[in-house]
């Protein structure tokens, strides 16, 4: 039996792959967690990177909040319209009348364009497409480990530029939102960061944020980030989830990234997602 099993006997964990992310049952995140079933979770998070809780009722709000802000202070998207009552929580919404999808359409880590970027994110779905509609996780640490010496050792002390104003630009408007009521961060983080839990390795970069190597002529910078977004991008280090209502996915922005493929148009997917803060990535 898996160790954290062991640790909580009512709670069921199983890998969902070799290479990445958990599936929990067993669970019930409508109510609020106590401390032995927090302690599993928390464990089970550093473990398996990405969580899915299967099984679940409709998370409450407040109970989402509270969820998120046992494993720290929550994070207020700089761009996204939020629900009403609640600035932590940020609404996905995609329908027929949606121009583009609530998620960059490539793989990414949540809001890397922050000096602290989130240290996770909390996303449960209450309304489904009848098909389509996955997300799409790929593992940092194995895209690190991959790499070879020579690369490792090459990569250790750049820094890259992660910006957002071409992403948040105009992307809510058809939600309400003004230009002029929103922030388009940019920071400067290491190519490779070191994971303050773990203490593992882990590329961090991606594909939607980040724009330059800093340092580098632009031609430069293009070669190696365009090799490592592919790289980090390979088959070998992916997992691809299909949602049943109601799952709870809650994912390591420091050593996963994402992407939720819209392939579902017209059809409707809604849910709520909190963001839990993070440190400056070293």
């Amino acid at each position: 039996m898996d160790d954290l099993n062991k640790l909580n006997h009512k709670i069921e964990i199983k890998p969902f792959t070799p290479n990445l992310g958990g599936v929990i049952r067993g669970i019930d995140l409508s109510k609020k967690l106590n401390d032995v079933d927090l302690t599993t979770v928390k464990e089970a998070f550093k473990k398996y990177q990405v969580l899915f809780f299967q099984k679940q009722s409709e998370i409450p709000p407040e109970i989402q909040v509270h969820l998120g802000k046992s494993f720290g202070p929550l994070h207020v998207h700089p761009a996204a319209p939020t629900m009403k009552g609640h600035p932590e929580i940020f609404e996905i919404h995609t329908h027929k009348d949606s121009k583009i999808s609530n998620g960059t359409e490539n793989f990414h880590s949540d809001v890397s364009c922050d000096k602290h970027p989130p240290l996770g994110t909390m996303l449960q779905l209450h309304i489904l497409p009848e098909c389509g509609g996955d997300t799409l996780f790929t593992n940092m640490y194995m895209a690190y480990d991959c790499l070879s010496e020579n690369m490792k050792m090459f990569l250790q002390n750049l820094k890259a530029w992660h910006e957002s104003e071409h992403i948040y630009k105009g992307r809510y408007s058809e939600r309400g939102v003004s230009d002029k009521d929103i922030l388009c961060p940019s920071s400067l983080h290491p190519v490779i960061r070191t994971h303050p839990e773990t203490g593992k390795k882990a590329i961090f970069v991606n594909r939607s944020f980040t724009t330059k190597i800093d340092g580098m002529t632009s031609s430069e910078s293009k070669a190696i980030l365009n090799f490592l977004f592919d790289h980090c991008e390979d088959l070998r280090f992916q997992i691809r989830y299909r949602w049943n209502k109601n799952d709870m996915a809650f994912w390591d922005n420091r050593c996963t990234m994402h992407r939720a493929v819209w392939d579902y148009y017209p059809m409707e997917r809604k849910g709520r997602r909190v963001t839990i803060k993070g440190d400056e990535p070293k």
